[in-house]
């Protein structure tokens, strides 16, 4: 009976093999040689047009190698430089991720010539473009990152140092092209009347419940439907605001109540939100969000269709203006830096701060006059200055503060050798929840190369800001909804933000040399669902840092009275005891490594080194220097300093 059974299992295997194709039955999938049988419908398109292997919606698509003249990596950057062991060609970017540590490292890499370089790499654009059916001139403006490419090569042409990178031009010096170059992601300051409309859009955004009627699940109405209800819900609080504050625009607005005819008040309407946004990261803070994923879903073409108009427009923005007016050679004019530099008042007299103020003055005012154009009046050239002086103030705010943390380090630390254990900034993993094990100079080195990471960041943020609208309003990349483990979020890709970062990152490796921990970038994943949380992470890291360097800065003028002086003494020994302290511990905690939900979401990574200092602030109350912070007037992370 057993033999029986055993001959007889056998049988539809010999039948199989004996034709190798395998007809598509019940016994040939379930016998040994399962793996030969097809499905007729892959014959059939095995044995239709198709010359290469099928590819489906989890499969990588076919192998090929990189086009002549781009990096063999990244396969969308213009090679630069060759390895002569890997021999390899790769972008700047690229060589240095790949050569980081190991053997790699010991690679050596030339740089490729550059006439062969950009003939090869017209020639490949110009293969592309063939091979798309596009003629020279034709542009497709989804696809293009011409920026991009433009930016990662100019970033890898030379070595960068802290002094020299990207450099803002002193006063009295000549100022080139540095003026044109960041006045491209510099938005125009908003108009009085603007401003009026801002606060009509903002309290339209208070009341919504957008992201709480669409970013649900098991809702009524389809997505699309819902989406489209909200928007026009939006737009006709919108226009019964505008109507109660200005009639006559009010009444052009409801003259047929077609939201299509309207189109453009209401793209101007959101574009002053987000223009204000960026000149202000610290304003409406509860509703951007609300307006991003609002013209986010807004791209979809379900929606457009159903809308019948588009909700996005691009920023206005320095540049814009005056290159629509024929006047950009005011960003080369050498008075620019005149006109837009800041004026401090520490440490100088009162006749040199009204001397440079009247200096400022006659500078924007022959600007203005000399500038001025047919389409542009003065005002308008005033407003385009203005908002370059908002940019250096900007700057002074976030960025400024990483340069006095770096100033401290390099004071009160030595790279290699501490003083005494006080001095010394070792950590140990399981140590005051540290995540991370450094001896004082491998800590050292790991907080100057995050605060450079940080300063280099913060320096390019109106850039990062620009191109992460771009990710998240772009039509061909979509979001999914999904619980990152606090709520739902909209996890969405951002490869222009992803990339750019790289180039930052790149840049920073160069100007502290070496670099300790992981280089991983969190971007579309659980840790940073989209650009937007990108965006509000790093736009945060002022209300860590500038409390901290006010403390600090007012430490000795506490200690000028003789009973807080006494107080300092008695528990710190002296005002630089104290300031040494508070610097240590937060060089310490502040970048251990702690603060995720759990032990592998933390560490080095370049988003952790964040979340680390995040979480020190959350813990200073219970410091023994805390009573030091509310002597100088501190109030918490989140207040006005």
């Amino acid at each position: 009976m057993t033999a029986k059974t055993s001959s007889a299992s056998i049988e539809p295997t010999l039948q199989l093999d004996e034709s190798p194709s395998g007809n598509f039955t019940l016994e040939n999938i379930l016998g040994t040689n399962h793996e030969a049988v097809e499905h007729p419908r892959l014959k059939e398109k095995d044995s239709g047009d198709a010359t290469g292997p099928g590819e489906g919606w989890d499969e990588e698509s076919t192998v090929r190698p990189a086009a002549d003249g781009f990096c063999i990596e990244c396969e969308d950057q213009p090679a630069q430089v060759v390895c002569d062991t890997c021999a390899d060609n790769y972008c700047e970017v690229c060589f240095a991720a790949q050569h980081r540590k190991g053997s790699r490292k010991k690679h050596i890499a030339k740089p490729i010539a550059s006439g062969a370089k950009s003939k090869s790499v017209q020639n490949g654009a110009a293969e592309d473009a063939k091979k798309n059916g596009k003629q020279e001139g034709d542009v497709d403006m989804d696809d293009s990152d011409e920026e991009l490419d433009r930016i990662s090569v100019e970033a890898s042409k030379a070595p960068v140092s802290i002094q020299t990178q990207d450099a803002q031009p002193t006063v009295g010096s000549k100022v080139g092209d540095w003026f044109v170059e960041r006045s491209k992601y510099i938005p125009l300051r908003l108009t009085y009347n603007e401003r009026k409309y801002l606060r009509l859009l903002d309290a339209a955004l208070q009341v919504s419940e957008y992201t709480d009627k669409i970013d649900t699940l098991g809702y009524g109405l389809s997505k699309p439907k819902r989406i489209v209800h909200q928007i026009r819900e939006l737009c006709a609080i919108l226009s019964g605001l505008v109507l109660a504050a200005d009639y006559k625009q009010g009444q052009e607005l409801f003259t047929d109540r077609d939201f299509q005819s309207n189109a453009d008040f209401y793209q101007t309407m959101f574009e002053l939100g987000r223009r204000h946004k960026i000149m202000n990261p610290d304003k409406m803070r509860t509703t951007y969000g609300k307006l991003i994923y609002l013209l986010q879903d807004s791209q979809s073409p379900d929606v457009r269709d159903m809308l019948s108009f588009s909700c996005v427009k691009p920023i206005v923005s320095v540049y814009t203006i005056l290159e629509e007016n024929d006047a950009l050679n005011m960003l080369r004019d050498d008075l620019i830096m005149v006109a837009t530099q800041e004026i401090y008042s520490e440490g100088r007299s009162r006749r040199e701060v009204q001397r440079d103020i009247k200096n400022k003055e006659r500078a924007i005012e022959t600007l203005a006059s000399k500038y001025q154009r047919s389409g542009l009046n003065q005002e308008q050239v005033r407003q385009c200055i203005y908002s370059i002086g908002d940019n250096h103030a900007f700057l002074r705010t976030n960025r400024d503060p990483c340069e006095k943390m770096i100033m401290y380090l390099k004071q009160y630390f030595h790279p290699t050798h501490p003083k005494d254990n006080k001095s010394s900034l070792a950590i140990r993993s399981g140590k005051q929840g540290a995540r991370l094990s450094h001896d004082h100079a491998k800590q050292y080195a790991y907080v100057l190369q995050s605060l450079t990471l940080w300063r280099e960041i913060l320096h390019d943020m109106f850039r990062l800001w620009s191109l992460a609208e771009q990710d998240l309003l772009a039509e061909n990349v979509p979001y999914r909804l999904r619980d990152t483990g606090q709520g739902l979020n909209r996890v969405q890709a951002a490869p222009k933000t992803f990339r750019m970062m790289h180039t930052i990152l790149h840049r920073a490796q160069q100007s502290v040399g070496t670099w300790i921990g992981s280089s991983a970038i969190h971007m579309g994943d659980h840790n940073v669902p989209n650009a937007l949380m990108f965006i509000d992470k790093y736009s945060q890291i002022y209300r860590i840092l500038l409390p901290i360097c006010n403390t600090l800065s007012q430490i000795p003028s506490l200690a000028e009275k003789p009973a807080l002086r006494s107080y300092i003494e008695d528990d710190f020994g002296s005002t630089d005891n104290c300031m040494r302290e508070i610097l240590c511990d937060f060089f310490q905690h502040g970048f251990d490594g702690s603060g995720a939900d759990n032990f592998f979401d933390a560490g080095s990574c370049i988003d952790g080194r964040l979340t680390s200092a995040w979480n020190w602030c959350a813990q200073l109350e219970k410091k023994r220097y805390f009573p030091v912070f509310l002597l100088t007037g501190f109030v918490g992370f989140d207040g006005d300093w």
